[in-house]
């Protein structure tokens, strides 16, 4: 498939892949006898692979290592390997805090439903009181 097909199969530009390209983000890019580029489905999984790591907070350099690593192959499957173990222990990490920030709002949302409903502020839960008042800035 040529660059256009590979833009609308990944809803990127043609400029993103050919930047992407120029990254070295994108391995196994041939050119036909024409000098176009060709991609084949693998490279629309890949561009989707890409775009969670890079989700997850993966920097275009460590993007680029992990490339260079699939380019190496079997001799690079325990850097992948620990690539992927610490994002994943990144996005836990996250997650929970993430967990714990949604379970502030659900609960800032039924206090002030509450309040509204009743027209009485309801108790704070000791849990969601903050440490120390807010102190007024001069």
């Amino acid at each position: 498939m040529l660059i256009g097909a590979l833009a609308r199969a990944t809803g990127h530009s043609q400029h993103t892949i050919r930047w992407y390209e120029s990254q070295r983000l994108i391995p196994a890019v041939r050119r036909d006898l024409q000098g176009r580029r060709t991609y084949i489905p693998w490279h629309i999984a890949w561009l989707d692979l890409i775009d969670r790591l890079r989700r997850t907070g993966l920097t275009i350099r460590q993007l680029r290592e992990y490339a260079s690593m699939v380019k190496r192959g079997e001799s690079a499957l325990a850097e992948r390997l620990m690539l992927m173990q610490a994002q994943r222990a990144r996005i836990q990490a996250l997650q929970a805090d993430l967990q714990q920030s949604l379970e502030l709002i659900d609960y800032k949302v039924d206090y002030y439903s509450r309040w509204l409903a009743t027209g009485v502020q309801p108790q704070t839960r000791p849990e969601f009181r903050f440490k120390q008042e807010p102190t007024e800035r001069k």
